[in-house]
């Protein structure tokens, strides 16, 4: 494919070549300072074999006009050297071809949580795609994704959570008292039903975070929102669904007025859309999307 990468540590194959001058002769590729990267393509032994690596020897013996990760010929962006096909057409791929429901959803929350990709946008796509394998799972993923998913534990929890009991779920929506000022963002919550779910993961456990969860435990009970909690881990599944029965029992049988609001104060700067997150100025990024690097 005459690929010319830029990036460092990255070799491109090469083919035999007879007089030695681009690429090894049929003899000293088959001795040890040459190792096979595909079809007639060769790199020497001594790089490392890293995920890169492999995707650039992939694509090397792949026909002229073919890119990562795409089965399309159109719309190919070049990326240090290597072409692969734009979010736009490679997210959608990846829903379609997923192992199941549950990993298209995660495909595209996790692409829109880089601002990869907005739902609208994919929306549009998948209306012109036509006689593709995988395109009703691409849709149901679609209709069940959120671009507000901050992790994928998040994406399993919103999907159990919902199966069980339905209910409309909000993804990380910031929840005040009612003077204007921020209480938590939890992972999940039913607004109508007052409940709110959290990820519970080993990362918790870690760097001061534990105790802000037990600070952010306190100031639930003080609003009156009921937090159910979803462990890592076999068979959580059904304990989760078991302990979500009781925060929604919980919460219905509450009486006191609520004494907490969605209403975002003016404050306040809302990321909750990738178009919101891509329009923010980089000084802006670092306050408001500092979350993703904690």
């Amino acid at each position: 494919m005459g690929l010319h990468i830029t990036r460092a540590g990255l070799v491109v194959p090469v083919r035999i070549d007879p007089s030695g001058r681009t690429g090894p002769t049929a003899g000293h590729a088959r001795g040890p300072r040459w190792r096979s990267a595909g079809p007639s393509h060769y790199v020497p032994s001594d790089v490392p074999v890293t995920t890169q690596q492999r995707i650039v020897e992939a694509v090397a013996c792949l026909p002229p006009g073919s890119a990562a990760t795409g089965w399309a010929a159109l719309d190919i962006v070049v990326v240090d050297g290597l072409p692969i096909t734009v979010p736009l057409r490679s997210v959608p791929f990846a829903a379609r071809t997923s192992a199941d429901d549950l990993a298209a959803v995660r495909a595209i929350d996790m692409a829109a949580y880089d601002d990869l990709v907005d739902l609208a946008a994919l929306h549009a796509y998948t209306t012109r795609l036509v006689g593709r394998r995988g395109k009703r799972r691409l849709e149901r993923a679609l209709a069940a994704a959120d671009e507000n998913a901050w992790s994928p534990m998040e994406v399993v929890m919103r999907r159990i959570w919902h199966q069980h009991r339905g209910g409309r779920l909000l993804c990380n929506a910031p929840i005040f008292d009612l003077q204007g000022r921020h209480l938590f963002t939890p992972d999940l919550l039913d607004p109508v039903a007052g409940v709110a779910g959290d990820d519970d993961g080993a990362d918790h456990l870690e760097g001061g975070r534990h105790s802000r969860d037990l600070m952010r435990e306190e100031l639930t009970r003080r609003a009156g929102i009921e937090v159910v909690t979803m462990m890592a881990g076999q068979g959580e599944a059904a304990r989760f669904r078991y302990r979500l029965d009781g925060a929604l029992a919980r919460a219905d049988q509450r009486s006191a007025p609520r004494s907490w609001t969605l209403i975002q104060p003016d404050w306040w700067v809302d990321t909750s859309t990738v178009a919101r997150r891509r329009a923010l100025a980089p000084a802006q990024r670092e306050v408001w999307l500092r979350h993703r690097r904690t």
